[in-house]
C-alpha cells in the first residue's frame, strides 16, 4: 500500500485515521497486536520500532526478551473491524543491539525470508509462488468443558442434516452433500462474499469461494497465485477476515482441522512453482505430467522429508484425525495427476508453462504459515540439490485411486504418519534440510519439537466421550 513513512503519514492526514496497528505473529501461529495513536507514526517508528516482550510470544528467555517490532509499511491496510478507523501492518523482529538492530532468527517472517534468500543463493530459483487453498468450517453454536467431572463439546450448524427435525427435511443438507450446493441451501453466501470482498480490500486478488463437502458448515476460499512471503502475510490476514467476518454474522470459523466426527476435514493445500526471472522452472513438455526434472526433484525432496514436515505443516493432535482414509485427504507418500488420495497431486487443468505446478496435500491451517512455507521449501530445495527422484524411490506416479487398492496392494504403499507424536519424532531425526544456511535455527527446531511434545502428554491424559462410550460398561 505505501513505500515509505512520508506515505503513510499523509495518508493518515489525508483519511482521518486514528489508530495504527502492528500485528505480530507467535510461535503457534497468531496473531498477537499493540496499537499506537496515528499522530504518533512518524519515519521515527520504523527505526525505532516498537520494544516488546518476547518471552510471551515464546522465541526467547526471559532473560534475553527484549526484543523490537519494526513495521513493513508495504503491509499497511484499513482494518475494517475497528470501530475507529485504524490502519494495521505487518512487520519484523529485531534483536535489540549496538549499533543496529538484527532479525531475531526465531521470528516466523523472518524465517520465512531467509529461506527465500537461501533459494536465490543456490541458483535453482529466484522467486517461490505459492496458492493456499483454506478450507474452514462456520457454525452457529460451539462449545466445549473441560474439567474433572466433564469433558464435552458441541457444534451445530442450521442447514446440517442433524437438524432435519427441526429445521425441516426441505431446508437442511443432505450428509457430505455441500458441495458446490446453491441457494436457498447455502445461507452464507452473503457472509463469505463479504469475506471476500475485505480480502480483496487488503491487497489479496481471490479466485473464488464455495460450499465444500461437509453438510456441516464446511466452506473454501481460495485465493489467487502469490509470492510466497506476501501470501505468508496473506494467509494470516485471510484466516483474520474468516474469523472477524463470521463474529458479525453471528457465527464463529474455525480452522480446527477435524472438527466434526465423520464428515471431510479441512485441509490447506499448497499450490507451488518456481520462477528464475521469468522462466518457469517447473514447466517441460516433455515431462511426465508437463513437469521438468527439477519438479520432480522438488517433489522428491518433499517426499523424503514429508514425515518430519508434518509436524510443522500438520501441528496438533487433531490434524491426524483428519489424515485418514476416505474423506479425500492424503494418506499415502507418493504423486500423481489428479489424484487426490496422494500427498502430493498435479492439477491437470494447470496447462499453461507459467502455471504448471502440484499442490501438497497435507498441510492444513492450524499451521504457522511461515514456518510451514519455509519448511516446504527448504524440503524441495534439498531434493533438487541431491537430485531425488520420486519415481525411482518408488513414490509414484500413482494414477489410480488408492483408497480403492486391494488390501495386499495398499500394504506396499508408505503412509504418512499417524500421530503429532510420531511426525516430532521424525523431524527430531530429520531436520538437516531445514538448518541449510540458518534458515531454521536449531533451537526454534528444539523448542517446537519441545512445546508440541508437551501438548500431546497434556491432551493424551484427557478421557473422551468416545472412551466412554467404548469402556464405561467393561
Amino acid at each position: 500500500m505505501f513505500r515509505n513513512a512520508r506515505e503513510v503519514m499523509e495518508y493518515i492526514r489525508e483519511n482521518d485515521v486514528k489508530m495504527v496497528d502492528f500485528k505480530m505473529i507467535d510461535m503457534s501461529g497468531a496473531f498477537r497486536h499493540v496499537t499506537i495513536p496515528a499522530v504518533s507514526f512518524s519515519e521515527d517508528t520504523l527505526v525505532d520500532g516498537v520494544g516488546f516482550d518476547a518471552s510471551n510470544y515464546g522465541y526467547a528467555v526471559v532473560e534475553k526478551s527484549d526484543m523490537v517490532f519494526i513495521p513493513d509499511v508495504t503491509t499497511a491496510m484499513i482494518d475494517p473491524f475497528c470501530a475507529q478507523k485504524t490502519l494495521s501492518m505487518s512487520g519484523d523482529v529485531m534483536i535489540i543491539d549496538h549499533p543496529d538492530n538484527r532479525p531475531l532468527p526465531q521470528y516466523p517472517r523472518n524465517v520465512i525470508k531467509a529461506a527465500v534468500e537461501y533459494m536465490k543463493n543456490t541458483g535453482i530459483a529466484d522467486k517461490m509462488i505459492i496458492l493456499p487453498e483454506f478450507e474452514f468450517y462456520l457454525f452457529h453454536e460451539a462449545g466445549w468443558s473441560v474439567g474433572n467431572d466433564a469433558q464435552e463439546s458441541h457444534v451445530d450448524f442450521e442447514q446440517a442434516y442433524w437438524n432435519s427435525s427441526t429445521q425441516g427435511a426441505g431446508n437442511v443438507v443432505p450428509f457430505q452433500k455441500n458441495y458446490h450446493i446453491a441457494r436457498p441451501y447455502d445461507t452464507t453466501y452473503d457472509c463469505r462474499s463479504e469475506m471476500v470482498l475485505r480480502m480483496e480490500e487488503a491487497g489479496i486478488p481471490v479466485k473464488y469461494h464455495h460450499p465444500e463437502v461437509s453438510a456441516s458448515g464446511q466452506f473454501e476460499i481460495e485465493p489467487k497465485l502469490g509470492e510466497v512471503v506476501k501470501m505468508a502475510d496473506a494467509s494470516m490476514m485471510i484466516k483474520y477476515i474468516i474469523k472477524n467476518t463470521a463474529q458479525q454474522y453471528g457465527m464463529s470459523a474455525t480452522f480446527m482441522p477435524k472438527p466434526v466426527y465423520g464428515e471431510a476435514g479441512s485441509g490447506m493445500h499448497v499450490h507451488m512453482l518456481l520462477m528464475k526471472g521469468d522462466e518457469p522452472v517447473f514447466s517441460d513438455d516433455s515431462g511426465y505430467a508437463h513437469l521438468s526434472e527439477t519438479a520432480h526433484f522438488f517433489m522428491g525432496g518433499l517426499l523424503k522429508h514429508i514425515a518430519a514436515l508434518c509436524a510443522i505443516t500438520n501441528p496438533s493432535t487433531n490434524s491426524f484425525k483428519r489424515l485418514v482414509p476416505g474423506f479425500e485427504a492424503p494418506v499415502t507418500i507418493g504423486y500423481a495427476t489428479s489424484n487426490r488420495s496422494a500427498v502430493i497431486r498435479i492439477p491437470a487443468y494447470a496447462k499453461r508453462p507459467e502455471l504448471r505446478r502440484f499442490e501438497l496435500r497435507n498441510p492444513d491451517a492450524a499451521c504457522n504459515p511461515y514456518f510451514a512455507y519455509a519448511a516446504i521449501l527448504m524440503a524441495g530445495l534439498d531434493g533438487v540439490k541431491n537430485r531425488i527422484d520420486p519415481h525411482a524411490n518408488g513414490w509414484g506416479p500413482y494414477d489410480v485411486n488408492l483408497y480403492t487398492l486391494p488390501e495386499e496392494e495398499k500394504a506396499k504403499l508408505k503412509g504418512l504418519p499417524r500421530s503429532l507424536d510420531e511426525a516430532l519424532d521424525a523431524l527430531e531425526a530429520d531436520h538437516a534440510f531445514l538448518t541449510e544456511g540458518g534458515v531454521f535455527p536449531e533451537e526454534l527446531i528444539a523448542s517446537h519439537i519441545r512445546a508440541k511434545r508437551e501438548e500431546c502428554a497434556a491432551l493424551s491424559r484427557y478421557p473422551t466421550p468416545a472412551e466412554f462410550d467404548r469402556y464405561y460398561n467393561i
